[in-house]
């Protein structure tokens, strides 16, 4: 399991133009992605991370700040573009597998504490944020 984790002032996720999930104030924005081998386990341990991770602020994490987290699914982090231009997607889980442990990680975090807006898993969305720091990471588990 891989994340793509951004701290933001503020982010959301748009389908069909209406607001799905948003946070607002000091919080992450994670764009999850699975991969084929990746189990419950994975799922609990990247949602520690994120519910961990001191980015924020003054080095806090949102298990010290109560710092909301939008997680989006995001299949194309397992993306394979090292042969040719077009990139591969072999190594991403299909949804049948990739549904439930992203939804995995969004239920281990709300069990931590965490508030937790989400995406719409497989459906074409629209994600705005503001980045602070910039700042980026990127998690596997």
């Amino acid at each position: 399991m891989r994340a793509v984790v951004q701290r933001v002032s503020h982010a959301s996720v748009t389908v069909d133009g209406r607001v799905v999930g948003e946070i607002t104030g000091p919080g992450l924005m994670a764009l999850v992605g699975v991969t084929h081998t990746d189990t419950a386990s994975e799922a609990a341990r990247i949602a520690k991370k994120l519910w961990t991770l001191r980015i924020l602020e003054d080095e806090l994490s949102c298990s010290d700040s109560g710092a909301p987290i939008l997680v989006v699914s995001q299949f194309t982090l397992y993306g394979d573009a090292r042969k040719g231009r077009r990139p591969t997607w072999q190594a991403a889980a299909p949804g049948p597998v990739a549904e439930p442990l992203v939804d995995a990680v969004v239920e281990e975090l709300r069990g931590l504490g965490a508030t937790v807006a989400t995406g719409v898993f497989g459906a074409k969305m629209s994600v705005a944020l503001t980045n602070e720091g910039p700042f980026t990471v990127v998690l596997e588990a």
